[in-house]
């Protein structure tokens, strides 16, 4: 357990848009940041982060909260992880009880995995560094391959014994489920048999974006012709080869700071950058890129280069790639080293400033590179020129801004020699038939009215006799009816969250007697905090709010401001479960979602709720007191039509009273208005 004095120091000490910085590539929009949303696949930011009320928001899905809600939506950290994640993170030390053995078998599986993977990288830098034959034989290959100590201390490298169970009986030893060590794949379990996955072999721990170990990516070295010179983890269901880039978690901030992420293909080749100085670069670790991978560095910046080695045959395969990246509407660069090197080998043997300067001037278009690889494959033969002129055509067509192609089109008719016309006739051809295809997978297929007494398995499109009765209905959008009481309690909530604190003058309209003995509406004006007035007007009815969700928030908020007056109402987050935290962050994050559409740059200025904020709270007090008369003068009516007798008096009074009440509070709000 982790003690609550720790808990709000966290709290207090991180910054939300410093935390999720490092996932989300954010820029500044007016007082908040926007970004790719991490959780969809999107081209247009959704995302947004206040920097004032410390939460985020992200409305492609709804998503929303404090910087241990976004850890614990993305990194799937449970609440004490996200809370010890930035502790290390702002160096907070933090009040907790060790796990028991009991405690770690209790922990769900998920959890479960990852502490097994964490246990797996402290034991195998253990053997490294501690033992004669990691010492011998490990770190000795580190050596060889020119890593620093500091290097491998950096990237946790490990060893495993060559031995069938060093590491599998230790993990049981400190008490692991041998289950959990089967499903992360550092044990092979065969009937009662149990072999350790990376015997004999060096380690590279493979990362999350936040540092979480998900698997392990092995190199033998003895000689073993039956053995696999790699080996990676299995898939579990902490570990998704597609979806993870081996290094992100030590670039993300360098890739968002230089604007570029370097795309290489080993573990090594990112280890020796990193060691010379070029720490923006990241690895598919040995499997062909994904859209997914390809989204993790979009979130971080718009701009790739591809490193290849030498190897024709490795370009080749590799190209495939680029057309991913252009499809997810990002800027390409390819860079290919001298014969014979790869990213590895070309870094140790150059200083920083040599690299960077043969990077910065070896870095091709992808139009270029493709042309440079292909052209020489074709220069003699007319149709493999055309095949090579069709294929660029092809790359250019995924890339989805139009300025961009237009662009790339007449810089290939430069390079390959040939009409832009042609090529704009060509790229039309392929965007049609991709379209066509497109809307042939994404068209909604028709439902029908189907005769009751039709033979209920038969589908009524597929061969009916002529004389059958069916017709197709269109799909029509259903009729959104309005909520009156949700939002009028939801705007209820949003001006304590946002106003509950700040002290404003609120003119009343009091029945007073005149000269003529006439009652009329004059004009008093109180000076109260505004949770002081909701309060107070609403609990004059004792009418209760209908929504769960809204009725335990209001409750919370003015129990919270009625004990401590100088209580922070953004700290009401970080005190309820994550249902609520997430409808607090959805009403906190409507004034910013403005920003988004950039209306400013049209001259277009949203209104500040601050702004005639006494009328504001009076006129929604007013409208939510109307509406629940109304409610209670509808139940009153029904009592009466159901139960004709002496307590119809009662009723009938009641309502009286409301219908009166409800009188007065419609002059009231004619007034406001």
């Amino acid at each position: 357990m982790i003690s609550p004095a720790s808990i709000d120091l966290v709290f207090e000490t991180a910054r939300v848009e410093e935390v999720i910085g490092d996932f989300v590539n954010l820029k500044k929009s007016g007082s908040s940041y926007k970004g790719l949303s991490p959780f969809s696949d999107e081209r247009s930011p959704s995302f947004m982060v206040s920097p004032v009320k410390q939460i985020w928001k992200d409305f492609s899905t709804g998503k929303g909260g404090t910087a241990v809600s976004f850890l614990m939506e993305h990194e799937h950290f449970t609440y004490p992880e996200a809370i010890k994640y930035l502790a290390k993170k702002y160096n907070i030390e933090i009040e907790e009880t060790e796990q028991s053995n009991e405690q770690k078998q209790q922990a769900n599986e998920r959890e479960s995995l990852y502490l097994v993977s964490e246990f797996a990288n402290t034991y195998f830098q253990k053997i490294l560094h501690k033992t004669d034959q990691g010492k011998s034989i490990g770190l000795s290959y580190f050596k060889e391959r020119g890593f620093t100590d500091e290097t491998i201390k950096k990237f946790d490298l490990g060893y495993g014994l060559n031995e069938w169970q060093a590491f599998t009986d230790e993990a049981l030893k400190q008490g692991y489920n041998l289950d959990y060590l089967s499903k992360t794949g550092l044990t092979i379990v065969k009937g009662d048999k149990r072999f350790d996955r990376f015997k004999g072999r060096v380690l590279f721990p493979i990362k999350s974006m936040s540092g979480r170990v998900l698997g392990f990516g092995g190199r033998i070295l003895i000689a073993d012709k039956k053995a696999a010179k790699y080996m990676n983890s299995p898939e579990s269901e902490i570990y998704y080869k597609s979806k993870v880039l081996y290094g992100i978690y030590h670039a993300k901030q360098a890739i968002a700071k230089e604007d570029n992420c370097y795309l290489v293909e080993g573990y090594t080749d990112v280890i020796q950058f990193h060691q010379t100085g070029i720490t923006n670069v990241v690895s598919s670790s040995g499997t062909a890129l994904t859209p997914d991978q390809i989204r993790l560095i979009n979130r971080l910046t718009k701009n790739i280069t591809v490193l290849f080695d030498g190897d024709a045959a490795g370009m080749r395969a590799s190209l495939r790639g680029i057309d991913l990246i252009l499809e997810q509407g990002m800027n390409v660069k390819v860079c290919t080293f001298p014969e014979g090197e790869d990213p590895d080998s070309f870094a140790k043997q150059n200083t920083l400033e040599e690299l960077k300067a043969y990077l910065t001037d070896n870095a091709k278009d992808f139009i270029q590179f493709k042309a440079s690889i292909l052209f020489e494959e074709s220069k003699n033969d007319p149709i493999k020129k055309a095949d090579t002129v069709r294929d660029i055509v092809n790359s250019i067509s995924k890339i989805p801004d139009q300025i961009k192609k237009e662009i790339y089109i007449q810089e290939c008719a430069r390079i390959m020699d040939i009409s832009e016309s042609v090529l704009f006739t060509t790229l039309a051809q392929i965007s049609s038939k991709a379209s066509k295809e497109s809307a042939k997978q994404s068209a909604p297929k028709p439902t029908y009215n189907q005769d009751p007494n039709m033979d209920p398995n038969q589908d009524p499109r597929e061969g009916p006799p002529d004389n059958y009765p069916f017709e197709i209905i269109k799909n029509k959008a259903p009729v959104a009816k309005v909520d009156v009481q949700y939002v009028l309690e939801r705007n209820v909530i949003e001006i304590l969250l946002l106003y509950g604190n700040k002290v404003e003058d609120f003119e009343d309209l009091v029945l007073k007697e005149n000269a003529k003995g006439e009652l009329v509406l004059e004009p008093v004006v109180n000076q109260l905090k505004v949770f002081e007035k909701v309060y107070g007007d609403l609990h004059d009815d004792e009418m209760e709010f209908s929504n769960p969700d809204f009725k335990l928030l209001y409750n919370t908020i003015i129990n919270r401001l009625h004990q401590d007056a100088n209580f922070e109402l953004k700290k009401i987050i970080n005190i309820v479960d994550q249902n609520i935290s997430s409808v607090i962050t959805s009403i906190l994050m409507d004034d910013d979602k403005h920003e988004l559409s950039r209306w400013n740059e049209q001259n277009i200025f949203p209104k500040s709720k601050i702004e005639g904020l006494t009328q504001h709270v009076t006129e929604t007090i007013l409208r939510l007191r109307c509406h629940l008369i109304d409610q209670k003068i509808n139940e009153f009516m029904s009592q009466m039509n159901a139960d004709k007798n002496e307590q119809n008096k009662e009723i009938l009074s009641n309502t009286q009273d409301y219908l009166s009440l409800k009188t007065l509070l419609s002059r009231k709000l004619g007034k406001v208005l």
